[in-house]
């Protein structure tokens, strides 16, 4: 079969032949409609995922919307390695699977599942919103954090806090308040705790990362006890790590979270892809994407910041 092929890690796929999937018990053949291009099969085409693979040598991808054995529209998640989402065909375990709703496109279903599973999850799961809580999003301006300003509306947030560095997509966000990640944000963060928030949904880490919590932490330690601040940790692109005081978590609210593989359950990572597809079919979700053809891989791996592409096999 046709497929994008990750030869070396760190290097763009390239477009070639695969070997073709077989089935074993417990598992399916899905022919492949779209694939998404998102920033953790970016990392694992690069080795440096902490769920990366040890070798090179496998087609990537990690979701997408297809058939299965039986001709129902799917959309899946997780495949069995060597064969991701990015080939004619994919082999993935029968209890990955949840069924595309009619209401939606392949292009729809593949393209809200990708970018709203992750904040779909931190908001049912790890940190459930509660309506007329304040969420401030960092990194708002990807896709991902943009879609979870839209799920966080659908929760019954009362006040949605985006902050992003581009100043031209953070105009875009569904937002109350807009906060560019310049350097004079600093004040402007504060005051935002100042006022309050339940949830940080946090799609970058690193430097952006260790502002916010300095915002939202320093110089508190009020006597009568500091309200909670849930923080959830779901991606990590400005940096793996950041320098945290102790009595950031002494002196404050605040309570760190993680939500990706591992500590959700996959099994809760698929029924929550089937919730947030169910409720695209109703809500429809703005989700931009730009699709192209599985050939042109290159082209995506090397596409501009911002655009979240789809594959489709040829």
């Amino acid at each position: 079969m046709k497929a994008a092929i990750v030869r070396e890690f760190g290097e763009a796929p390239v477009y070639g032949d695969f070997e073709e999937p077989s089935a074993q018990a417990g598992q399916s053949v899905i022919e492949v409609r779209v694939a998404p291009l998102s920033p953790i099969v970016r990392a694992l085409a690069a080795g440096r995922h902490y769920t990366s693979v040890a070798s090179a040598g496998f087609v990537p991808g990690i979701d997408g919307v297809g058939l299965d054995p039986d001709g129902r529209r799917v959309y899946f998640l997780f495949p069995q390695s060597p064969f991701g989402s990015m080939g004619e065909r994919s082999l993935v375990s029968s209890q990955m699977t949840a069924p595309v709703p009619e209401a939606l496109s392949d292009v729809e279903a593949a393209a809200v599942a990708t970018a709203g599973l992750a904040s779909w999850i931190a908001m049912t799961r790890k940190a459930p919103i509660q309506e007329g809580q304040t969420i401030l999003i960092n990194g708002a301006t990807g896709a991902a954090g943009a879609m979870a300003a839209q799920i966080a509306r659908r929760f019954g947030a009362g006040k949605v806090v985006a902050v992003g560095r581009n100043k031209t997509r953070l105009a875009k966000v569904d937002a109350d308040v807009r906060i560019q990640l310049a350097q004079d944000a600093d004040a402007l963060l504060r005051a935002q705790f100042d006022e309050g928030v339940d949830v940080v949904l946090d799609f970058l880490w690193g430097e952006p990362a260790k502002r916010l919590i300095t915002a939202a932490t320093q110089q508190r330690a009020s006597r009568t006890g500091e309200p909670r601040l849930r923080y959830v940790q779901l991606g990590s692109i400005a940096g793996d790590e950041i320098g945290l005081r102790a009595d950031s978590l002494r002196g404050s609210g605040l309570e760190l979270l993680g939500s990706g593989i591992g500590s959700v359950a996959v099994s809760e990572l698929i029924a929550g892809a089937a919730e947030l597809m169910a409720q695209a079919a109703k809500t429809r979700f703005e989700a931009p994407v730009e699709v192209l053809g599985l050939h042109e891989v290159a082209k995506a791996w090397d596409g501009p910041e911002g655009v979240r592409y789809l594959l489709a096999p040829d």
